[in-house]
């Protein structure tokens, strides 16, 4: 098929100027996956915190307020559900997402004990796949606008294409 004949997709993603840039913070002890979250969230046009400890995130989360927060659940000083515990305390309404190294048993844990506090949680194992990273904080992005998530792989928008084959 000769290339002028094929149709280009259209896609229903925000320009960059549209997207609204979602205050995050790191919570890993790990200094090469703190740095990696950091620069692809800051990549996407987020506002990154850092923090290395229990202790960190805890000040952190008293003194700013954020719409997502990635938590490690071992930490140095302490385990990530101590972070949670403070969250629920202080009535936290953003998301929460578990990056650990932890068996799936142990991140279950971690998303029943988020959901009962209140606290929406989702888990990606580490080693960290960048790319569904980068697709967590994008929908996440999109619900902080009130607008429906749009799940996209390699720049594709996938909701033009679902569209396009339910007519």
């Amino acid at each position: 098929m000769p290339r002028s004949s094929l149709s280009p997709v259209t896609s229903n993603l925000p320009d960059v100027a549209e997207r609204r840039a979602l205050q995050l913070l790191v919570v890993d002890d790990d200094a090469t996956q703190r740095s990696l979250i950091t620069v692809a969230a800051k990549q996407a046009g987020h506002e990154v915190t850092a923090a290395p400890s229990v202790a960190e995130a805890i000040e952190a989360l008293r003194a700013s307020r954020f719409d997502c927060v990635t938590l490690d659940l071992v930490l140095e000083d302490g385990d990530g559900i101590e972070v949670l515990r403070e969250m629920a305390e202080a009535k936290f309404a953003g998301h929460v997402i578990v990056v650990s190294g932890m068996d799936g048993k142990r991140r279950s844990a971690a998303r029943s004990f988020a959901r009962s506090v209140g606290i929406e949680l989702q888990s990606l194992p580490k080693p960290l796949d960048l790319a569904a990273l980068r697709i967590s904080l994008a929908n996440l992005g999109k619900t902080a606008m009130g607008l429906p998530a749009i799940h996209t792989w390699g720049g594709v928008a996938t909701d033009a294409i679902v569209e396009r084959h339910r007519n």
